[in-house]
């Protein structure tokens, strides 16, 4: 299992287009990977785009990736580094 704790810096948090991204992403990946909201406790898989909207992932938000599986530190470094560039909104 690999993680990573990545935080939300676009102002407009999580929505409908970083989702779609998200959702890209990690559909690429064999592993399961999920993003937990550990605040609430709150966890989704990271391919469902429906899953990621529900979450409600607001500016500065911080969220746990969790990936298992064969490829699973490809992938949570590949959604890392969307987060890192801010979905590419800034």
């Amino acid at each position: 299992m690999t993680e990573r704790r990545v935080t939300i810096k676009n102002r407009a948090g999580i929505h409908a287009r970083p989702a779609a991204l998200i959702v890209g992403v990690a559909s690429n990946f064999v592993s399961k990977i999920n993003m937990i909201k550990e605040a609430e406790n709150e966890s989704i898989n990271a391919k469902s785009i429906m899953g990621i909207i529900t979450l409600g992932a607001r500016y500065n938000t911080t969220l746990l990736i969790r990936a298992e599986g064969p490829d699973e530190a490809e992938a949570v470094q590949a959604l890392s580094d969307l987060f890192e560039r801010r979905f590419e909104e800034e």
